[in-house]
C-alpha cells in the first residue's frame, strides 16, 4: 500500500510496507463495514464489523460523487469503488496482477460494478494524471486514459508522468488533442479531484490501493491494499450469495 504520511500529499517514494498505518475508526462515525487487510506487515486498525445497511444518500456521497464513470453494467448488484493514485507503485500492481481478472470474471459478466475515485497523495505528477483521465472522459475515454497510464508507469516522482508524456497519452488514445489540452490548462476539474481525495481522508483511508465492495443490500466490505484476486472473488461470491 502507498501510504499518505503527510495526509494530503507525499513528496517522495512510498514509504515501506512495514510502516504503521493511522486508525481507520473515522469511517466508523458514518457507517460501520467489514474489514479485509490480509498484508502481514500492515500495522491497520480493523473496523468493526457489522451487519447495519448503509443508506444510499451516505453511499452516493462518499464512494460515488466525484467518481469515475461506471465501469460495466450499471445495474450490476455489487458495486466496487476503488480509491487510487496513478503514480502509487501497489496502484500499479493491483492493476496488472488482479484488475483484468476482476474485469473478466466479474465486471464484464455483469455481476460487479466499478468506480475509480482520486486519492492523489504521492506528488504533484499524480494531480496532474488524475487531470488527464478526466479530461479525457469528456471524450468518453476515461477508462482508456487510466488504464495506459497504469501500462506506462515506471516509478514514483520520476517523470514518466509529466506534462509531456500525458499528452502523447492523449494521442496514442486518439483523443481530440486541442479539446483535452483546454481542458489541462484550464485545469477543469481541481473541484473533483481535490473533492475526491477529501472524502478519502474523511473514510479513514491512509494509503492506496483501498477498495470498498457495496454489496446488493448496501453492506459495505473494506478490502485494504493491493489484494490478491481470491480476495475480491470470496467477497463478490458471498455477496452474490444474497441474491439466490
Amino acid at each position: 500500500m502507498c501510504i499518505n504520511k503527510n495526509e494530503i500529499v507525499i513528496h517522495g517514494p512510498s514509504l515501506a510496507i512495514g510502516a504503521a498505518i493511522a486508525s481507520v475508526s473515522i469511517i466508523i462515525v458514518f457507517f460501520a463495514f467489514n474489514a479485509i487487510d490480509d498484508e502481514p506487515k500492515l500495522a491497520i486498525e480493523p473496523a468493526q464489523t457489522s451487519q447495519q445497511l448503509i443508506s444510499p444518500n451516505i453511499i452516493s456521497f462518499a464512494f460515488i460523487a466525484s467518481g469515475s464513470p461506471i465501469l460495466g453494467d450499471p445495474n450490476a448488484p455489487i458495486t466496487l469503488i476503488e480509491f487510487g493514485d496513478y503514480q502509487c507503485h501497489f496502484c500499479n500492481v493491483h492493476f496488472h496482477n488482479t484488475e483484468h481478472k476482476l474485469l473478466e470474471n466479474f465486471i464484464k459478466t455483469g455481476k460487479v460494478k466499478m468506480i475509480f475515485k482520486d486519492f492523489t497523495i504521492i506528488g504533484p505528477d499524480s494531480v496532474n494524471a488524475a487531470h488527464g483521465t478526466h479530461c479525457a472522459n469528456d471524450q468518453g475515454k476515461f477508462w482508456e486514459y487510466h488504464d495506459i497510464l497504469y501500462n506506462n508507469w515506471t516509478g514514483e516522482n520520476n517523470g514518466w508522468a509529466s506534462s509531456d508524456n500525458l499528452l502523447r497519452f492523449a494521442q496514442e488514445i486518439e483523443l481530440d488533442i486541442d479539446q483535452w489540452s483546454d481542458c489541462m490548462i484550464d485545469e477543469r476539474y481541481s473541484q473533483i479531484i481535490t473533492d475526491s481525495s477529501k472524502d478519502a481522508r474523511d473514510l479513514g483511508i491512509t494509503g492506496t490501493p483501498a477498495f470498498f465492495v457495496i454489496g446488493p443490500d448496501n453492506k459495505i466490505t473494506r478490502i485494504s491494499g493491493a489484494q490478491p484476486y481470491e480476495s475480491f472473488e470470496k467477497i463478490f461470491n458471498l455477496e452474490l450469495e444474497k441474491l439466490s
